[in-house]
């Protein structure tokens, strides 16, 4: 017995004032209908209905029963009516983890998803451990690693991002700019623990891929790259910062990209939710403007990294040049100091 049905049946009934009309409007028999309410009292032991062959009429109790029916009734309509809006319209509260070395750049994309969603408040949490995303009730999961573990989540790929090796221009200044993976090692280097790789092996994508474990001084290991970049910044060594977390550094002139033919190993970027059927409109457009987003902002910090190396190079060029004038005019004059004597 479908008793939500009955109720709605009774409601309807009532308010077409005959079994008939009721029947008609829901396009069911008047069998169908008769059966429904008499279904209903059955269920309630109760007389709802005083019905002759002329006219109908609620009992006491029927009466009670109609008021609570419609306000039942009226609950799960609006219920239904929100539960519908939310898979078009996002709204309400959206919970989202960011990875510590992606979080600064999770706030600028909330701000801009919510210029396009007003309605949609977000509470976003900042860490380096991976969350339980469905058990701690995350609605989305922004992730950079090597690679994902199997789990029933549905990821989207947003991008590649990789680390490079960075340090201040005053430890250079004092111990030198290394020429090699090789050279590293009489070096102080300091480590970060989230890669997934031994703290002390850093991987090369670039120029041959070399592979380098770091077996010298290490004056600090830590697990946050925007503590590492304070480190770096402080001369206490040599170490690897994401692109995101470098850039500010190297524009502001803090710190130095050492070994620039050089990458370290690349991550992936993911959003991670639980289900692709009946997303709520949040999740989904949220993660549409993840998927639109993110790769600009990634391809925005690969141009930015490339020009700032690129004005390296070419300042290295024009001072190599004037140091070789410079170098070719000391041996003229010497060589005409040497004739004249």
């Amino acid at each position: 017995m479908d008793t939500l049905r009955n109720m709605r049946m009774f409601v309807r009934v009532v308010e077409s004032g005959s079994f008939t009309k009721a029947a008609s409007n829901e396009a069911m028999t008047t069998a169908q209908v008769s059966r429904a309410i008499t279904d209903l009292e059955s269920r309630l032991r109760t007389r709802l209905l005083n019905r002759t062959t002329r006219r109908m009429s609620l009992t006491e109790a029927g009466e009670r029963y109609l008021q609570r029916c419609e306000r039942i009734l009226a609950e799960i309509d609006q219920a239904e009516a929100e539960a519908a809006d939310a898979q078009a319209n996002p709204a309400g509260r959206l919970k989202v983890y960011g990875g510590s070395s992606f979080g600064h750049y999770v706030v600028p994309l909330i701000a801009r998803y919510r210029q396009h969603a007003p309605e949609v408040s977000v509470d976003l949490t900042l860490s380096q451990r991976m969350p339980a995303v469905v058990e701690e009730g995350f609605d989305v999961s922004i992730v950079v690693a090597a690679e994902l573990e199997d789990s029933a989540l549905i990821s989207q790929h947003l991008g590649t991002t990789s680390a490079i090796l960075c340090a201040s221009p005053d430890y250079l200044v004092k111990h030198g700019a290394p020429r090699s993976f090789a050279d590293l090692e009489r070096h102080t280097c300091v480590h970060l623990t989230e890669s997934g790789l031994p703290a002390s092996q850093w991987v090369s994508i670039g120029a041959g891929s070399e592979r380098f474990r770091h077996a010298g001084l290490t004056s600090l290991q830590v697990n946050s790259p925007e503590a590492l970049a304070i480190a770096i910044r402080e001369g206490m060594g040599i170490g690897p910062l994401p692109v995101p977390v470098a850039l500010p550094g190297l524009a502001d002139g803090s710190l130095v990209h050492v070994l620039p033919a050089h990458r370290l190993q690349q991550f992936n970027v993911y959003a991670l939710y639980a289900s692709r059927r009946y997303v709520d409109a949040k999740i989904r457009t949220f993660v549409e403007f993840l998927r639109k987003s993110v790769p600009q902002m990634l391809a925005e910090q690969e141009a930015a990294l490339r020009a700032h190396d690129g004005r390296l190079a070419e300042f290295g060029m024009r001072h190599r040049a004037s140091r070789d004038v410079r170098d070719v005019r000391d041996m003229r004059e010497a060589e005409r100091l040497r004739l004249v004597n």
